[in-house]
């Protein structure tokens, strides 16, 4: 065994400072390798003059349309089942896989649309109720219901063509074939959202604060699909979507930032 040749102080304080170079040059690459990937955030893109707020599903916007007249589609149709059973949909009921819905990236909620099966011949008539699919090439999710009815279920996807109907005035009995109107989502009866709280107590002290001063002051049940039961303050009025952004616009510069229109 041999002992290591001394090494002089001069040497050492070399090497010390060639490591202490690496070592910040290392620490200096990270930080601007990690500021490189990190992704800014985006903000929503503003909607487009009466059309409602868009949305974003794994960083991709979409923009749900206004009125459906004389909509039309043609691609591949999926569907989902169990994993979903239960949950929440886009328009707040439960979705129950054994019914017959469906669900669209951009089409109004409670439209009806009629599905024709390209594949096979069959037809129904489905409301929109939740959004989806989020894949793509795909242009409608069925409910599983729906989809064992236009025999999509084994294949696990179908050429369709749907074609928007509108709401669904009568249901039609018997020999007679369900009756539909145009939808009209530019007007109606809008209201505006103050605020929301899990404790109802809460939601009426907020409301009898402002009844003094805001017309149609009133709190709405509702629940939420991350925060469950939650009771929501709502105030003022407007029957169309233009007067709403107005009044909206007011509500926020005022003293309710975070007040968004609601469809009632």
């Amino acid at each position: 065994m041999f002992d290591a040749p001394m090494m002089s102080p001069t040497t050492r304080m070399r090497r010390l400072r060639r490591r202490w170079i690496r070592g910040a040059a290392l620490v200096l690459l990270a930080l601007l390798v990690g500021c490189a990937g990190a992704p800014e955030p985006r903000p929503s893109p503003p909607a487009p003059p009466g059309e409602p707020k868009p949305y974003a599903i794994n960083g991709k916007w979409y923009q749900p349309l206004a009125r459906a007249e004389g909509y039309t589609e043609t691609g591949l149709a999926s569907w989902y089942g169990r994993k979903f059973h239960g949950r929440p949909t886009a328009s707040g009921e439960r979705y129950d896989m054994h019914g017959l819905s469906a669900a669209h990236k951009t089409l109004p909620l409670q439209t009806w649309v009629r599905v024709h099966n390209l594949d096979n011949g069959r037809q129904m008539d489905l409301r929109i109720n939740d959004r989806g699919p989020f894949v793509d090439g795909r242009i409608i999710d069925l409910s599983y219901g729906a989809a064992q009815r236009l025999g999509v279920v084994a294949p696990g996807t179908a050429r369709v063509r749907l074609t928007a109907l509108g709401r669904r005035v009568d249901a039609g009995r018997g020999d007679q074939v369900p009756a539909y109107a145009p939808m009209d989502y530019t007007h109606g009866n809008f209201t505006f959202q103050v605020g929301a709280f899990k404790d109802p107590a809460n939601a009426h002290r907020l409301r009898d604060r402002l009844a003094a001063t805001y017309p149609n002051v009133h709190v709405k049940p509702y629940f939420h699909a991350d925060h469950g039961q939650l009771y929501a303050v709502r105030l003022g009025r407007a029957t169309s979507l233009e007067a709403a952004a107005a009044e909206k616009a007011k509500l926020r510069a005022g003293p309710f930032p975070g007040a968004f229109t609601v469809a009632e």
